[in-house]
């Protein structure tokens, strides 16, 4: 329905979707996607709704590790009140710069330490919790009653509604552990959840309810205070790793989501390492990792304070629910095909709670509630800018490619020469010749004696089976020795860079072999009255077809040559002021400060040729 969908529609057979599951489409279903796609500015707002959740994500990359490395060292001025402020953050920077250094390492080296740390954690807050509760208030309990809501707000008033801003914050740290789906199942989270995750938070915040009715001044370090003497260190100790662990999933989870953007055109190009041979979700992205480090020494000097992060931390995660909330109502009616009517009824349901959350949230923007917004607000930019100009940029190629037949007759009519070797055209053209090739041949009349204009798409589905990967085509005749090959990939699929050249070129030879080449004969024969006729008859033969094989191989071994363009981006001079900015400023700057699409490919620069052009679009 989408921006993202629109310029690979032609590849809408590939489904995500479960085979299973209810495909018959609603006329709700059907309404809801013609309303999108007749309506312009509908496609804007749900692809800027979109990118809002994802900048929301990857900001909450920056306040997670920020937040939860922050909380659990200030344990120590418990044991240590005279330590000044300033070591308890240089223990945090330490931990946080040890924390991403070692994120290139992969999280399937140290991986199988993930589930004991949690699991001790999590028995620590459970058994604690329950040595609170009968220690100090075993009435405690009764606070399971859905009563002493009603109760709490009647007392409270306005202040029990400003309090579901810190309320909130006791279900922010559970949510990190679903961005571990794309590694363990859905029923083992559930198992987990249910069995483990749910009880033990219930019974620490119980506990810990327990301890304040007898302790009130306690209130700002009440989680330290409540745990025993006799194991406050070992506590500490494992509460400092559980933080690393949690921050670990986030920073994990805006990986992938960065990777997922950067496939889908909504994210400039990044070194994606994959640090796993077995588990292809587990990916490094060296140039966002220490950016988010900065970031995170930078929050951690510049507050100090964990209230006012939590605050900003708070409104990232609730604008998160929200936003997939809404687009839970889009998924149920046209993706599930549900009736809409149960659409409606999740985001009454869900959205209600979420909002009144978020009500709460949004009135503690002052108290650092902002810095979320000016971070998810920078990155929303970013990606928008981004989209927009690539878009802008695949617009103008496309109306300015070059035609088949002025592409056939270009050899013709400029006396280009043929020279031994193969070379590969990168372009976003699917059919045709782009722009670049022509501004080329104009200035260089020669090209090689194998010519394969190759196009890599993204879709939208999360992997590409390999039979489906390659899609090639002839342009003209055989004697040209013009091929044009679509490359397509899920957005999850890992793109190997070096083996793209062998599997192109195996693909090309391979459509060679199938393709056989027919001619036509006369053959004289009786016809049904018993008069002589003639009647003509085809024979496929494959001796063209080898003929063409051998020239590939000769090709091949005389050199493989890479042709892209190396554009400049600019804005028409009629345009408006923001488009300007947008294009040359912005757009400029990231495409100059982004990975080259040689690099990206992993073209040997020997090999490279870079076409020179400027896009006024």
């Amino acid at each position: 329905m989408g921006f993202l969908q629109s310029s690979h529609i032609e590849n809408g057979f590939l489904s995500a979707q479960d085979s299973s599951v209810p495909t018959k489409e609603t006329t709700t279903n059907l309404l809801i996607k013609e309303y999108f796609k007749k309506r312009h500015s509908s496609r804007v707002v749900l692809l800027l709704v979109v990118l809002l959740g994802t900048s929301m994500v990857i900001g909450d990359g920056i306040l997670t590790p920020t937040m939860s490395v922050l909380s659990a060292v200030y344990g120590i001025q418990i044991k240590v009140p005279n330590l000044h402020e300033n070591y308890t953050v240089a223990i945090a920077c330490v931990v946080l710069v040890g924390l991403f250094a070692l994120q290139h390492f992969g999280t399937h080296r140290v991986g199988f330490l993930f589930a004991p740390i949690l699991l001790a954690w999590l028995l620590c807050l459970g058994g604690v919790g329950i040595y609170n509760i009968f220690h100090w208030n075993p009435g405690v309990i009764n606070s399971l009653s859905p009563y002493y809501i009603y109760k709490f707000f009647q007392k409270a008033g306005k202040n029990g509604w400003r309090s579901l801003g810190g309320i909130f914050l006791c279900v922010t740290g559970a949510e990190a552990m679903f961005a571990d789906l794309g590694h363990f199942s859905k029923l083992s989270l559930r198992i987990a959840f249910t069995v483990i995750v749910y009880p033990c938070l219930v019974l620490a915040y119980m506990g810990e309810a327990a301890y304040l009715s007898k302790h009130k001044d306690d209130l700002q370090s009440s989680f330290y205070k409540a745990v025993p003497e006799e194991i406050f260190w070992p506590v500490f100790l494992i509460a400092t790793l559980a933080t690393v662990v949690g921050s670990q999933a986030i920073i994990s989870a805006t990986f992938s989501l960065i990777s997922q953007s950067r496939a889908l055109g909504c994210f400039p190009r990044v070194k994606i390492v994959h640090t796993s041979n077995n588990i292809h979700g587990q990916i490094y992205i060296p140039e966002v990792n220490w950016l988010l480090m900065l970031l995170c020494l930078a929050v951690v000097s510049g507050f100090r304070d964990t209230a006012m992060i939590a605050n900003a931390y708070g409104l990232a995660v609730v604008i998160v629910m929200f936003v997939t909330t809404l687009l839970m109502f889009l998924v149920i009616s046209t993706v599930w095909n549900r009736n809409v009517l149960w659409a409606f009824l999740f985001v009454l349901v869900f959205g209600f709670v979420e909002l009144c959350y978020f009500s709460a949230c949004i009135a503690n923007v002052d108290e650092g509630g902002w810095l979320s917004l000016v971070v998810s607000l920078l990155i929303l930019t970013l990606m928008s800018t981004w989209h927009y100009g690539t878009s802008k940029k695949l617009a103008f190629e496309l109306e300015n490619k070059v035609s088949l037949d002025s592409l056939l007759t270009l050899g013709s009519n400029m006396g280009i020469a043929r020279v031994p070797g193969i070379c590969l055209v990168y372009s976003d053209v699917t059919s045709g010749a782009p722009p670049m090739f022509a501004h080329f041949v104009t200035n260089f009349p020669a090209f090689h004696q194998i010519l394969i204009f190759v196009t890599l798409q993204s879709l939208m589905v999360p992997k590409v089976p390999e039979c489906e990967r390659f899609q090639i085509a002839r342009i003209g005749p055989a004697e040209f020795s013009l091929f044009q090959c679509i490359v397509r990939y899920g957005y999850r699929d890992v793109r190997d860079s070096h083996d793209l050249e062998t599997h192109l070129i195996e693909n090309i030879l391979r459509f060679l072999k199938c393709q056989g080449h027919s001619i036509e004969m006369a053959i004289r024969e009786p016809t049904e009255n018993g008069e002589s006729g003639t009647r003509k008859v085809r024979f496929r033969i494959n001796l063209e077809a080898n003929n063409e094989v051998g020239e590939v191989m000769e090709a091949k071994e005389a050199g493989v040559a890479y042709m892209i363009s190396k554009t400049s981006v600019r804005a028409s001079g009629a345009s408006s002021f923001v488009k300007k900015f947008a294009i040359n400023i912005v757009y400029g700057f990231l495409r100059r400060n982004s990975r080259s699409p040689a690099t990206a490919l992993g073209i040997p620069p020997t090999s490279l040729i870079e076409v020179g052009m400027v896009y006024r679009v």
